[in-house]
């Protein structure tokens, strides 16, 4: 910007010498003899034509190059200008894609967090299915209560009204190989096989008693969980006394 100023400067200055060159050149002679003449007055000094023609030349080629030189500026600060706005949306599209990287990020962390928790909440459900089905087969084997290895055979003691009652329903966890009687007549711990009405054949431990013995001391109040009691709800069985 500075060369170009310097440039413009200098380009006046010339034309400044050009013109007056071109006015006082071609008129030398006349100021000369006006000077150095006898006439006492001073004859009139008019340029010429020529030097007319070079000044008029001369202030239109100024002129131009005055145009030229303010149609550089105006481009020179229309360019600045665009690499400013450039610059400045080039920062903008920095920042916008760091924000979409950004938020990119924290949105696959997001579902990963969601997929590792639906993962574990899956994993919970399923552990809990399996103590759950353990728990049934555990129950279902209560059912026996002996292994088929014990002795099978005892002492028979008539036939007994058979009722059923499930001990977790009622808080209790003595399990489902106990049988509630009348203790005089079955003391704790006496092994019974019981042959019920229905064809099914049970082996329980006494291990509880109940109010029911008091009035009807040939009951046997039966611990089994409630999916296996049968639909009847009172049976008739034939007892026998294991040990």
């Amino acid at each position: 910007m500075s060369a170009r100023l310097n440039t413009k400067h200098l380009t006046r200055i010339a034309f400044t010498f050009a013109i007056m060159i071109a006015f006082f050149l071609p008129n030398f002679n006349v100021l000369a003899a006006s000077t150095l003449g006898d006439s006492t007055e001073a004859a009139p000094v008019y340029p010429s034509k020529q030097a007319v023609n070079q000044v008029t030349l001369a202030a239109r080629i100024t002129k131009d190059l005055d145009a030229t030189n303010a149609a550089q500026d105006r481009l020179a600060r229309q360019t600045a200008t665009r690499a400013a706005q450039l610059a400045y949306q080039k920062q903008q599209d920095e920042i916008a894609r760091k924000a979409a990287e950004k938020a990119a990020a924290e949105k696959a962390a997001a579902e990963k967090a969601a997929a590792e928790k639906a993962a574990a909440e899956k994993a919970a459900k399923a552990a809990a299915a399996k103590a759950a089905a353990q728990k049934a087969a555990a129950a279902r084997a209560a059912q026996t209560s002996y292994s088929t290895s014990r002795s099978t055979s005892g002492t028979y003691r008539g036939t007994f009204k058979i009722s059923f009652y499930d001990p977790a329903v009622l808080g209790s966890n003595m399990g489902y190989g106990g049988v509630a009687a009348n203790l005089s007549i079955f003391p704790r711990g006496t092994r019974l096989k019981i042959s019920m009405s229905n064809g099914q054949v049970l082996y329980r431990t006494v291990n509880d008693t109940g109010t029911f013995a008091y009035s009807n001391p040939y009951q046997l109040d039966v611990a089994m969980p409630n999916s296996s009691i049968p639909a009847a709800g009172i049976l008739s069985a034939s007892v026998e006394v294991l040990s």
